[in-house]
């Protein structure tokens, strides 16, 4: 392959590889997307994994962020196949002893479901933020830069850079707002008590205000062939199982962006690089990992409170207090019984996802990273607290341990889904600390994963800024 010329080589084709391919393409490089597996998409695929007929996510299955990037939204995947489907409302958390607390698209509806002395609460929170999305998300999807207004970024900031714990209890009375904003808050996989938490919880609550949790008609896969027919009609190729070892192996004079873990692109291309460079690469830090299932169903999740069928995406786990003995435990290595799920019911409102009459459910919980413990009799124990009877419904169900997690994509080191831990020293500064952190000392490599700014989710910003750094360069 090192024969055949183009400007740039992406080496992954996850959401990141891809976008950054698309903008080589954009602005007129020839490029190339190399994948190891036999087909692209990385932590966005769908299979068959349990029974015929039944379509499941393998790895993300809801995208708020996809809708609210700003990349992505500048793309017509729409004329590519890709039809997104909105539930009525964004999230539910189910509560013992009274009804789910849901996140609605309307701040007012949510407050609604507030404990009497918190009504109006959850829109204090959010108003001041919720009209200037778009200009956050601007200042907030990328490296460290100027703001656009930084008045409005430092009013974020010092609402949102606290942990949550305590940005819960100060703002939320009751338990319904405080488990709300927690099960938010925890999909940073940080303990609750540590920042960014209540930052990353804020700005997941802002895009389902602003855009709704959706997800791809027919599994996660339809964004990624989306994404791939977008690359192809600029131009550009897509090379299937292919392992790149060496640096040696690509274009001679190509730029090469790695869309996979420091690591790995060390692994690649360590000899091109400085050996201080390299250790720090090494130094990278990931947090813990996820356990992943799929239900194959006889009919919906029978849930208590019939409210959580409105949402696809449901978060179990309990209190606030439930939650932050759930995230610590997995951050210091240890299981849970009762440990924080989430839960995706796609077939509620997507048709294509499993035969007539029947359901797929989609859910993982945080473990230590790299467990090999099967923990689906814990996560089932959950669902059944707000859902009794709901394992009479389970025709097959496929699990994944965080090590087979990684297995299945290695740039899930340890099972960690965000490509890294999202601590305050690692979430503008992934992997190293420096003005660019796309760039290596090497002017040819550069990387483009969710180990760089802004991380974990499907947006593809970090393969965009990445490109956007190596054509300046």
């Amino acid at each position: 392959m090192s024969g055949d010329e183009v400007d740039a080589v992406v080496v992954g084709s996850g959401p990141n590889g891809l976008c950054a391919a698309i903008a080589l393409a954009q602005a007129g490089r020839s490029v190339r997307v190399v994948e190891l597996g036999p087909s692209p998409g990385g932590g966005v695929r769908t299979d068959e994994g349990t029974l015929p007929g039944f379509r499941h996510d393998v790895c993300s299955a809801i995208h708020p962020m996809a809708v609210a990037s700003p990349f992505l939204q500048s793309l017509d995947l729409e004329r590519h196949g890709l039809r997104w489907i909105h539930p009525e409302a964004p999230l539910a958390h189910p509560l013992e002893g009274g009804p789910a607390v849901l996140l609605e698209r309307g701040l007012a509806e949510t407050d609604a479901l507030l404990d009497a002395d918190d009504r109006g609460a959850w829109s204090e929170l959010m108003s001041p933020f919720a009209g200037r999305l778009d200009e956050l998300l601007a200042d907030t999807m990328g490296p460290l830069a100027r703001p656009g207004d930084p008045m409005l970024l430092a009013r974020f900031g010092l609402r949102a850079l606290r942990p949550c714990s305590g940005l819960a209890r100060e703002r939320f009375r009751g338990p319904r707002g405080r488990a709300l904003l927690a099960g938010l808050c925890a999909h940073s996989v940080l303990p609750l008590d540590l920042l960014p938490s209540a930052a990353i919880g804020l700005m997941l609550g802002l895009v389902g205000h602003g855009y709704g949790w959706p997800f791809p008609e027919g599994g996660a896969q339809a964004l990624t062939d989306a994404l791939v027919a977008e690359l192809r009609s600029l131009g550009g190729e897509l090379v299937l199982e292919q392992r790149v070892t060496e640096l040696a192996e690509l274009p001679d004079g190509a730029l090469v962006f790695f869309d996979t873990g420091p690591q790995a692109m060390a692994r690649v291309a360590g000899a091109s690089l400085p050996h201080g460079y390299v250790q720090k690469l090494e130094r990278y830090r990931y947090g813990p990992g996820v356990f992943k299932l799929d239900w194959a169903l006889s009919g919906p999740v029978p849930w208590t409170d019939p409210a959580v069928a409105r949402a696809a995406t449901v978060h179990l786990g309990g209190t606030l207090e439930e939650l932050e003995a759930s995230e610590r435990a997995a951050w210091d290595g240890r299981h849970l019984e009762r440990p924080f799920v989430l839960l995706a019911q796609h077939s509620l409102f997507d048709p294509t996802r499993a035969p007539e009459g029947q359901h797929t459910l989609w859910g993982y919980c945080h473990v230590p990273a790299g467990s090999e413990v099967d923990m689906s009799a814990a996560v089932e124990a959950q669902i059944e607290r707000y859902a009794p009877g709901f394992g009479d419904l389970v025709l097959a169900r496929r699990s994944l341990s965080s090590a087979q997690v990684e297995a299945y994509n290695p740039n899930y080191v340890g099972g960690d889904v965000n490509g890294g831990a999202p601590t305050v020293d690692q979430l503008f500064t992934r992997p190293v600390a420096a003005a660019s952190p796309y760039r290596t000392p090497n002017p040819r490599l550069f990387l483009c994963s969710a180990s760089t700014p802004p991380g974990g989710g499907v947006h593809g910003m970090c393969g965009v800024h990445a490109v956007r750094a190596g054509l300046a360069k």
